[in-house]
């Protein structure tokens, strides 16, 4: 097998040694029910050595994710409560997400979407259905921002790419277009000129979240194509989740925070891992994560403080972790305020 296509199967993930040939049969059945794909790039940064490693475990299934927690949900973060039509979901008055594709070059095995993404999930918009969403976003003229999401919106082809976001140069009312991706960390060999390009063909102001967990992600290839689209007038931003075994620890999330930083990007959320199916293995407490999120503070350059921020599922929108959004009920249970001003259980009561 090349190196150079990425691993999807269970049989492929063996001859690469990146689990057990007497794991095959089990980890067949993770695939079967959540799509693998990692990456050569990710694939070279995984130490076969280290059966804890961090890397792997973001991307490489595990039979715990077979094991449902009664609190999990298919929709952890309530994006169809939201979706007046196919590919927007419009939660925040002053904001749309684009969800036009639901692909990405690599699947987590932490992922919320998890069960709308890949090729068994929601597929990408048809013709009609992006005339409709872009539709949508123009007739609705609060809407500030345009976040491109999904799926990662940079598996598009670059012309593909383009063509939706010239549609938006001529909506007055959109001023900001924000890309979600992974793919200056897991391919990126990716970000050429043609996708740069692309990236600016709306003519709004530009801004490209990164998704990173761990310091080791941030290679040399990857802040040589996050410098591409820094020089190239493109902000960027960071965005990672608080995972059990990957960065619940002081020094690995400063290192990750100083690593953004170092790469022009500013750190901006921390997600609480959240509801999603199969994922329990990956959720630490609020109160884990409140203390790895406090150890920062003061210590660290107030440059490489993120916004540690939970989304309260039903649909309700996101809270910052703190004192003033969360309080404890008791038994692992918590109140938490929504930016309505409405409080939750959370996890939720049924």
């Amino acid at each position: 097998m090349s190196t150079e296509r990425p691993i999807r199967t269970a049989r492929e993930l063996a001859e690469a040694g990146l689990i057990d040939a007497a794991a095959e049969e089990a980890i067949s059945r993770v695939a079967s029910r959540y799509t693998v794909a990692i990456t050569p790039a990710v694939a070279r940064l995984i130490d076969r050595g280290n059966p804890d490693d961090p890397i792997a475990r973001q991307f490489v299934p595990d039979p715990a994710e077979l094991t449902l927690a009664p609190d999990e949900r298919s929709d952890p973060i309530g994006d169809s409560a939201h979706s007046p039509v196919a590919g927007i979901v419009h939660r925040y008055p002053d904001r749309v997400l684009l969800k036009a594709v639901h692909v990405c070059p690599v699947y987590c095995r932490f992922c919320f979407r998890r069960e709308m993404v890949g090729p068994q999930g929601l597929g990408t918009l048809t013709t009609g259905e992006l005339d409709a969403a872009i539709a949508y976003i123009a007739a609705h003229s609060e809407i500030w921002e345009v976040i491109l999401t999904g799926g990662d919106p940079l598996v598009l082809s670059s012309r593909r790419l383009a063509e939706m976001l010239e549609r938006l140069h001529a909506i007055a009312h959109v001023k900001v277009v924000r890309v979600h991706t992974r793919v200056p960390v897991v391919e990126p060999e990716r970000i050429d000129a043609d996708l740069i390009a692309a990236l600016k063909a709306s003519g709004k102001t530009t801004y490209v979240a990164l998704h990173a967990n761990h310091p080791r992600e941030l290679t040399s290839k990857a802040r040589t194509a996050a410098a591409r689209l820094i020089d190239a007038g493109i902000v960027m931003v960071s965005q990672s989740v608080l995972l059990r075994g990957v960065n619940d620890d002081p020094e690995v999330l400063t290192e990750l925070m100083r690593a953004f930083v170092e790469t022009r990007i500013k750190p901006y959320y921390l997600h609480h891992p959240d509801l999603a199916p199969g994922t329990s293995h990956f959720r630490l407490s609020i109160e884990e994560g409140q203390a790895l999120v406090d150890s920062l503070r003061g210590r660290v350059s107030g440059l490489c403080q993120p916004t540690y921020v939970l989304d309260i599922p039903g649909g309700h929108g996101k809270a910052v972790v703190s004192a003033g959004a969360i309080s404890p009920e008791g038994g692992g249970c918590y109140t938490i305020t929504d930016f309505r001003g409405n409080a939750h259980s959370y996890p939720p009561k049924e």
